[in-house]
């Protein structure tokens, strides 16, 4: 059966290479079709009214010849799954490692992603989270601009190639998390709004005109895709884009309607299923049990952390990391989840926030000193490997993999890599391509930085850099970064106080005047100098070293010699 919602069309036809086009019968509130049958790889696509251009359609699953094409008819059932066996995981007391499938790899596709996936299960990751796959116009980006949500980009093989790269990732324990937008298209091959009120044209967000979430067909859209990722692509949870960008005044909001239905799917297949926001609301609400009159999402990002943890190990203070620049911020982070709970913060000039219920598992924050917004928005998309030394980047990877929280890496940052990962589009309209260019260059140009420095994201070049380079990893300073990461992940697993996702449990404090840092953990202590001077630093009797990041440290009695730019973790026996 084939059928599409167009209530603004008053006539649609169904267009397939070869064929006379033929009317769909209008089936009332706006939906039309007609009892055809599609197999596996035939291509159609609709006619609205009297138009001869052929439009995709709003729930393709595949676009073989691009965004402005014919659709393709894809059957999810088709794939012989062999993950029968695989019971899920769950978020908490795991690792996300977040990658973009198009700079992972050199050939930048999903299969040959699979061929890397054994790397990350030598590094102990649990969850493998992509940068959104969905359909866009052009050869690459970062995934941003998609206009077709339900269908996976050709240039990664497409949904058959996904459903592959889900099931090699089930097959060695580890779970998928898909990034998807739901709050904005894209500016080149968006068709939806010829089809329905998709969009609220009068009202904008950062990204364009905002998604109509008054109008329930929209809503539903949504959530059939949400549900189909989960369902046909056997994908273990959705990281949800920019929610604050949601504008819902209904009763039951979006993200509980996407949550409600999402706990209904894994009660019916019978494994964890996980939802994520990405939020600047620092709003709890989002984490909150329903029944608590919250949201029900399984966790959100915890952008306060980052800059928290930026500022401590770079010194970086200009713009929104000015409110962070104490060493306190780093503590209040780590002891209540967000900095601005109800504060001022001077970079949006309002009161900002709200706190955390202590009683909330601390797994239910996402937290990173790195992440594909965190470098890709610098003005060179440099990574903290290209600005610090060896021992600012161990301090780093011990304060984000030993966080109260749920720790997430950025591809690359494990062994620090010396790519960048910049701004990079390949719009195919030179004056969308011109436009995109120069705005990038104009916005950091206005806040002092020289043009120069700013790559063209429509330059290739500026895609190919961006790519991981995988033989790096084996020697030097990113084979010595690539060992710290693994045994702390390792430490991670083997030790209960760091994985135990109760904030009363959780102490820390700073030393402004020395730069020293301590994050107690129960009976775990970790122990952090970000200053040029070696120090000492009281412990608990009985303490046991456990890991430093550097040579030279020693107990004597009750306190550890601590050198400079280094961390130390210690037990405390109970005797």
């Amino acid at each position: 059966m084939i059928e599409v919602w167009a209530p603004r069309a008053e006539r649609v036809r169904l267009d397939r290479p070869g064929h006379e086009p033929i009317d769909l019968a209008v089936r009332g509130d706006g939906w039309f079709g007609a009892p055809i049958e599609l197999v596996d790889g035939d291509e159609y696509g609709f006619l609205l009214d009297d138009r001869d251009d052929v439009r995709p359609d709003p729930r393709s699953r595949r676009q073989p010849h691009g965004v402005h094409g014919h659709s393709a008819w894809f059957d999810p059932s088709a794939h012989d799954w062999q993950d029968a066996q695989w019971t899920g995981r769950q978020l908490a007391g795991s690792i996300v490692y977040e990658l973009h499938i198009g700079t992972f790899t050199p050939e930048g596709t999903l299969d040959s992603a699979v061929e890397r996936l054994d790397h990350l299960v030598a590094l102990g990751v649990g969850f493998v989270e992509l940068l959104p796959v969905n359909a866009f116009n052009g050869t690459h980006n970062w995934g941003y601009d998609g206009v077709l949500w339900y269908a996976v980009h050709e240039g990664y093989g497409g949904p058959a190639a996904y459903q592959r790269f889900v099931d090699a990732c089930h097959a060695r324990g580890l779970a998928v998390i898909q990034d998807v937008v739901y709050n904005h298209l894209g500016p080149s091959g968006n068709y939806l709004p010829e089809y329905g009120p998709y969009l609220r044209d009068a009202e904008r967000n950062t990204w364009g005109s905002s998604v109509d979430l008054d109008e329930p067909q929209v809503r539903r859209y949504i959530v059939d895709n949400a549900l189909m990722w989960m369902r046909d692509h056997h994908v273990d949870g959705l990281r949800l884009d920019a929610v604050h960008a949601l504008k819902d005044s209904s009763n039951r909001h979006i993200l509980r309607e996407l949550a409600e239905e999402t706990d209904a799917l894994s009660a019916h297949v019978g494994r964890p299923l996980t939802l994520i926001a990405e939020s600047d609301m620092n709003d709890a609400r989002l984490i909150t049990a329903r029944e608590a009159d919250g949201y029900g999402l399984a966790a959100q990002w915890s952008d306060d952390y980052h800059h928290a943890l930026h500022v401590a190990v770079t010194g970086e203070t200009s713009g929104y990391y000015a409110d962070f620049a104490p060493l306190a911020a780093l503590a209040k982070v780590c002891t209540g989840g967000f900095f601005h709970d109800g504060t001022w913060s001077s970079f949006r000039g309002v009161i900002h926030g709200h706190p955390i219920d202590p009683r909330i598992p601390t797994s239910r924050l996402v937290t990173f000193s790195q992440d594909h917004d965190q470098i890709g928005n610098r003005a060179a998309g440099d990574r903290l490997s290209q600005t610090l030394d060896q021992g600012g980047l161990a301090i780093a990877a011990v304060l984000t993999v030993l966080s109260p929280f749920t720790p997430m890496l950025f591809m690359g940052e494990e062994w620090a890599a010396s790519t960048p990962w910049q701004f990079f589009t390949s719009h195919p309209e030179p004056e969308l391509g011109r436009a995109t260019a120069e705005g990038r260059i104009e916005e950091f140009a206005a806040m002092g930085w020289d043009r120069s420095v700013v790559p063209d994201p429509q330059d290739p070049a500026t895609f190919e850099r961006s790519r991981l380079r995988w033989d790096e990893r084996e020697s030097g300073i990113h084979r010595r970064i690539l060992d710290l990461y693994t045994r702390l992940i390792a430490l991670r697993r083997e030790l209960p106080d760091l994985t135990d996702p109760d904030f009363t449990v959780v102490f820390a404090e700073a030393d402004e005047d020395r730069r020293l840092f301590r994050l107690r953990r129960g009976s775990t202590h970790i122990l952090v100098n970000f200053s040029e001077r070696a120090s000492r630093m009281p412990v608990p009797p009985h303490a046991e070293i456990v890991l430093a990041t550097a040579s030279g440290v020693a107990l004597a009695g009750e306190e550890v010699a601590v050198p400079s730019r280094s961390a130390v973790v210690l037990t405390v026996a109970e005797r």
